[in-house]
């Protein structure tokens, strides 16, 4: 048993459980006097251990080829029980929801903070769901 600390709590994390990953789309910009990052994704980490995707400054160019291959690269192991953590370039949010559903037959999970709890909540996604 391990204890993890995010938004100043204590969470205990059971080592022979598998933690599902939380893919973070792009790099949260810092702040430029205290280089700290301008918003706290830690609370996320209670959905798993979180990945970057990409930079912040990386953008969709006109030719998207070299870059969807990259992000199928980045998803190649996601799975149904992992999370998407939608931050960033629009037009890349748009192709790893993409990338995530085809990977996953349709099903995925994302984060959605809500600011009146100050935490994520998952929306579960099924794109062929009747």
């Amino acid at each position: 048993m391990k204890i993890e600390k995010y938004n100043n709590k204590l969470h205990y994390v059971d080592n022979a459980t598998k933690l599902s990953k939380v893919y973070l789309v792009q790099e949260i910009p810092t702040d430029r006097e205290t280089g700290k990052p301008k918003f706290d994704v830690t609370a996320a980490m209670k959905y798993g251990e979180i990945k970057t995707m990409f930079p912040r400054l990386k953008q969709m160019q006109f030719s998207p080829g070299p870059l969807i291959i990259e992000i199928k690269r980045s998803l190649k192991d996601f799975t149904p029980d992992d999370y998407l953590l939608l931050y960033g370039d629009p037009a890349l949010i748009g192709v790893v929801c993409a990338v995530a559903s085809d990977v996953t037959n349709g099903r995925f999970k994302l984060l959605k903070w809500d600011r009146i709890q100050s935490s994520y909540f998952p929306i579960e996604i099924n794109l062929f769901q009747k």
